[in-house]
């Protein structure tokens, strides 16, 4: 089978609900052993339930992608589980609306903590366990990187320092035979997205992308499948864009 992951040792960081859940549940369904992390209790245990019938075996761990002693026992404690870890899929993020003008200090430092420190950290722990021929994968985003949103100054900055983390990463990962590339998901149908920001959002957006619909988690999921299968072992320092091609456009006009 192509994009093959059976049998995997795979840790996937935010994987409780939402992309997460997803990219958890697409991984066990292709016979991997997943252990997945996040910082509420309830949540992670009752998702692990769900997905107990599947090939693989599943796990999950509590831990906050932002604190170093949690990183570095999540990675111990997956790896005592799992036996060994081959791919390490870094999803976990924070995605507050807040206009600069009424952010505070804390507000950056909570985003930028968890988006990018977070990244940096379990990608750093990661290098201590993942042996030549290894993956990480990273949820990035089209925020930041490609377009900008108002409210989102600093999950913004927090993106576009994870596509330009992953470029030197790449270099310093190839010595050890590991690689490491990034997913952009654009707008993506979520419970938060419905929740939180509503149906008339959703529908101005599904107005500005080509293909005329929000992606979903699977989407995601399954082109962190990609990254993270051998058939990518030669792509390093890369990141798909997954946005039913939002990012495309010059302007309105060119939709019609």
């Amino acid at each position: 089978m192509a994009f093959s992951v059976k049998g995997k040792n795979i840790l996937i960081t935010g994987g409780s609900k939402g992309i997460g859940k997803a990219i958890v549940e697409v991984f066990l369904k292709e016979g991997a052993n997943v252990v997945f992390s996040g910082r509420n209790i309830e949540r992670g245990e009752e998702t692990c339930k769900e997905f107990s019938s599947c090939q693989g075996k599943v796990k999950f761990i509590k831990s906050d992608v932002a604190s170093e002693e949690d990183t570095k026992n999540l990675f111990k404690e997956a790896v005592d589980f799992l036996g060994g870890l081959d791919i390490a899929v870094l999803n976990a993020g924070y995605y507050p609306q807040t206009r600069i003008k009424d952010m505070t200090v804390e507000d950056w430092d909570k985003v930028l903590d968890i988006n990018l420190k977070g990244v940096f950290l379990n990608t750093r722990e990661a290098m201590n366990y993942l042996k030549d021929g290894g993956h990480i994968v990273i949820t990035s985003s089209i925020t930041g990187v490609r377009v900008g949103n108002p409210g989102l100054a600093h999950y913004s900055a927090s993106k576009g320092g994870v596509n330009g983390f992953i470029k030197t990463a790449a270099l310093e990962l190839s010595s050890l035979g590991i690689n490491i590339n990034a997913v952009e998901p654009g707008n993506i149908m979520t419970p938060g997205m419905e929740d939180v920001l509503g149906e008339k959002y959703i529908k101005d957006q599904e107005a500005i992308i080509p293909l005329g619909k929000l992606g979903t988690a699977y989407d995601i999921a399954y082109a962190a499948l990609f990254l993270a299968s051998d058939e990518a072992k030669y792509i390093t320092g890369q990141s798909i864009i997954v946005d039913g091609g939002q990012t495309l456009p010059e302007s309105a006009m060119d939709l019609h």
